[in-house]
């Protein structure tokens, strides 16, 4: 079975605490590994949670701020230290290229020419994904750097309806000509098409949001997710922090997670400020406007992405 889950590396923001690396997050999907803003001390959290270079295929920078960058080095060096032969593509802010360079070539090493660089720019932008099972765009944040999230969706596909191929005595082979055409001739003489014997099944969707203050950009990427990993650096009564460091706080993310209809929320980034005391706070603040599930995100835990959504079946009109 295909894993399609969130390891979190690290939870904090820009200063690491004793039980809270900096921040590192590797999306699992299907085989892919999804590496986001791996922080200081990611090779070190990546052994720790028995990930090997070779399980990273992709590398996310939402901007050039330390606590999101300053892993890189050690994870390139260590894709090059072990021969990954695959494509390792890197997605980062083109106006950031210069802090990129340095980051890539940080220290003298054994390189690697794996490594493809995808630089991205606009408020919009399509990903090429090389052919992998899903689709991914990046939307502009608003942070005092350029700052982007990411968005990855499975495309919506369909169910069969095993008791609606029987009624029309089709199986085998016929069930993939169905699929492949979209109809055929069942075997009795009628016409059937894919419509009368499956329906429509929604892809999974998850969202990545790092710093940034609330704009539509937010809204954007979080619509209808199956998960969102976002930020949650203050509680609420610390806003005016928020606002001028240009961050969210545990009840914006509950807001966000509300009006897009979010079916899992996952908050990190913590500031170093709050003690584990203060930890239940970020839950009880985003569920003041979220019912859903909330996951307090911990280092080196495993978060899976919730269950496909039940796909709705359409009752068939009498005749």
């Amino acid at each position: 079975m295909s894993t399609r889950d969130l390891l979190v590396l690290g939870t904090a923001s820009a200063v690491p605490t004793k039980t809270r690396n900096h921040n590192g997050y590797l999306v699992r999907w299907d085989g892919q590994g999804l590496l986001f803003d791996p922080g200081e001390g990611t090779q070190r959290q990546m052994i720790r949670a028995g990930v090997a270079a070779h399980d990273i295929n992709w590398i996310f920078l939402t901007h050039f701020h330390g606590d999101h960058c300053l892993g890189l080095p050690g994870v390139i060096q260590r894709i090059a230290r072990d021969g990954v032969e695959h494509p390792v593509r890197a997605v980062f802010p083109a106006s950031g290229r210069e802090y990129w360079e340095r980051l890539r070539h940080a220290s003298v090493f054994v390189d690697t020419r794996v490594v493809e660089e995808h630089p991205i720019g606009g408020a919009r932008v399509e990903i090429d994904t090389g052919g992998a099972p899903f689709t991914l765009t990046a939307r502009r944040l608003q942070h005092p750097v350029e700052a982007y999230g990411y968005r990855l969706e499975e495309p919506d596909g369909i169910t069969m309806l095993p008791e609606r191929l029987a009624e029309h005595g089709i199986a085998g082979p016929l069930v993939g000509q169905l699929q492949r055409e979209g109809r055929l001739t069942a075997p009795d003489g009628r016409i059937v098409t894919l419509e009368e014997c499956s329906v429509p099944r929604p892809g999974q969707k998850l969202a990545f949001v790092m710093d940034t203050r609330i704009c539509d950009a937010v809204f954007e990427l979080a619509e209808g997710v199956d998960m969102l990993i976002v930020e949650s650096t203050f509680l609420a009564e610390d806003e005016p922090l928020a606002r001028r460091y240009a961050h969210l706080t545990a009840r914006q993310a509950g807001q966000v997670a509300a009006a897009c209809r979010v079916r899992r929320l996952v908050l990190t980034h913590f500031s170093e400020r709050y003690t584990a005391e203060d930890f239940p706070r970020f839950t009880e603040q985003a569920t003041e406007f979220y019912h859903g599930d909330v996951v307090l995100a911990r280092d080196l835990e495993q978060v899976p992405v919730p269950p496909r959504r039940r796909p709705v079946r359409v009752q068939r009109r009498a005749t």
